[in-house]
This record gives structure tokens, C-alpha cells and sequence, in this order.
């Protein structure tokens, strides 16, 4: 027996993790000295309560789950014989897995016969997200930990991410993005294009001036490097930007066809904290990264 687990800043609801039969681990963010762990009081999250204050010009910031709090999450399955696999967010993104390291140690010394598996999406959110629910299928079908670890090696680089700001004071204050000049985000409309490389690290690979132009950037390259994108899910995320979302949906569909495997969500709160509101990307099986 093996418990699966996975993490908010893969997208995933306790709604979604429900349907898979995820345990779901929470990602902290904090707003003037109080941080908070999506989802763990409640299966709501207001996300337009949250985008509205950093559009009021709140800036949050996110930190790593302590070893405890893994150990707190980990523990209980180890007791009940349990192995796990945990699906989770880019280890090149965050110190967050450090500890987590470090609680497994911890954890083997008193159950040095149970097993752990990690598949890394090398991705945030919406690659994180279907990734997810491929492997969540996997596991209602019977799949081993070992068949899915192997999947995830032969897969997990054959998905994209492509996404745009709309405000890069958010990105500039974490630090989590290479490639773009400081000043490119104070020029008036100006939008940086950013994905997800195959190390797991976000990289702007231009800027295009104004919403439109930046999803004609996002289309091109779904064309480009594209592979059976109908046969895929695709997914579009975005940070309380509903009309960008239905845009980028309504051109996808007009090239794909009606009928495509389309899904649209909003960005986690903690991901959110960086990439600031009014933004919008998209999800797609490729080729490459």
C-alpha cells in the first residue's frame, strides 16, 4: 500500500485531490508578519480577496515548510504501513525540499522498512497541476510507485508552460526569475514572456508589448513546439485575470478544435505572490521544454 501525496502549489484543491485521493500539503505565503497555509482550515480560498490586496499593493511573501510540519504530514502513513509518492512542485524553485530531506532522515530512523517516491514536475502550478492528474489516474488504475516514477522520467520535460505578467515589482522582490532586465517591467506595457526551462527554473525569454501580443507570443509557441496538443490536456492558468483566460481559451479552441481536453484555473496563492495579478499562461503537451 501507498499514499500519494501532493502540494497547493501544484494547483491542486482539496477538491482535486479528493477526486485522486491526494493528501494535499499546504504552501505558506505571509501578509504583514502573518503567514498563512491555503486550504488548511478550509476547503475554500477566496483567490479574489487575495489578488485584490496585492492589486492594493500588498506584497506578500512565501517560505519553506518546516521539518516538523513535514514530519506532522508523513508520519501518520509511515505508522499505518504505508509507503508514499509525493508529486510536487520544481526542487529548483525552493529551499522548501531541504527540509522536507532532512524530516525523511528523521522519519527512516523510526521506519527504516517504509519507502518514499517523489516525482519532481521540474514546474509551478499548471504543468504541476495536469501532471498531477495524469499521475492521480495512474494510481486509480493500479499503476506501482515504480511505474509512475518511470513515467514521470520519460515525460515530465515532454510539457510547456508559457506565461506572461502583468507587473514585475512582484517577481523582482523573490527573485525567482532569471533572464529579464530590472527596468523592463516600470515600461509602460510591457509584458515579459517567462516559462518553465528543463532544470525547473522560471526564465523570461522576451517581452512583448500589451496583452494581446503577449498571448499571440504564448499561441506561437504552442505551435511551435507543440506535440498532439489535442490529444492532451491543456490547461490555462491565470491570477484572477478571468477575460484573459477566456481570450487565450477562445484562440486555443479556434485552432484545436471545440472538443479539445481544455481547463481553465486560477493561480495559488503562494505561486500568486510572485507573479502578481493580472496575469495569464498556458499549458501544453510539446516536444521539449
Amino acid at each position: 500500500m501507498y499514499t500519494i501525496f501532493t502540494d497547493t502549489d501544484c494547483d491542486v484543491t482539496p477538491a482535486v485531490a479528493a477526486e485522486y485521493g491526494y493528501k494535499l500539503i499546504s504552501m505558506p505565503f505571509s501578509i504583514d508578519g502573518k503567514t498563512y497555509f491555503p486550504y488548511e482550515d478550509s476547503d475554500d480560498f477566496d483567490m479574489r480577496a487575495f489578488y485584490d490586496k496585492l492589486r492594493s499593493g500588498v506584497l506578500p511573501t512565501t517560505s519553506a515548510v518546516s521539518v516538523e510540519k513535514y514530519k506532522a504530514y508523513f508520519r501518520p502513513e509511515f505508522e499505518k504501513g504505508n509507503d508514499i509518492l509525493y508529486v510536487h512542485f520544481s526542487r529548483a524553485m525552493t529551499c522548501s525540499f531541504d527540509a522536507m530531506d532532512e524530516a525523511l532522515n528523521e522519519l527512516k530512523k523510526d521506519f527504516p522498512e517504509r519507502k518514499f517516491y517523489e516525482v519532481d514536475t521540474k514546474g509551478i502550478t499548471i504543468i504541476s497541476y495536469n501532471i498531477a492528474k495524469e499521475i492521480g489516474d495512474m494510481y486509480k488504475n493500479g499503476a506501482t510507485p515504480e511505474e509512475i516514477v518511470a513515467w514521470a522520467d520519460r515525460e515530465v520535460l515532454c510539457y510547456s508552460q508559457y506565461f506572461f505578467a502583468d507587473d514585475l515589482k512582484f517577481f523582482k522582490r523573490s527573485g525567482r526569475v532569471g533572464g529579464f532586465s530590472a527596468t523592463m517591467g516600470t515600461l509602460l506595457g510591457i509584458r515579459p514572456i517567462i516559462y518553465m526551462n528543463a532544470e525547473g527554473k522560471m526564465l523570461s525569454i522576451g517581452k512583448e508589448r500589451g496583452r494581446t501580443k503577449a498571448i499571440e507570443r504564448l499561441l506561437a509557441y504552442m505551435d511551435e513546439l507543440g506535440d498532439k496538443v489535442a490529444e492532451h490536456r491543456i490547461v490555462i492558468g491565470h491570477t484572477d485575470a478571468s477575460d484573459i483566460a477566456a481570450d487565450l481559451a477562445e484562440r486555443i479552441k479556434a485552432k484545436y478544435g471545440d472538443n479539445v481536453n481544455l481547463e481553465i484555473i486560477t493561480t495559488n496563492p503562494t505561486a500568486g505572490s510572485h507573479c502578481g495579478p493580472n496575469g495569464g499562461g498556458g499549458f501544453f503537451h510539446s516536444k521539449h521544454r
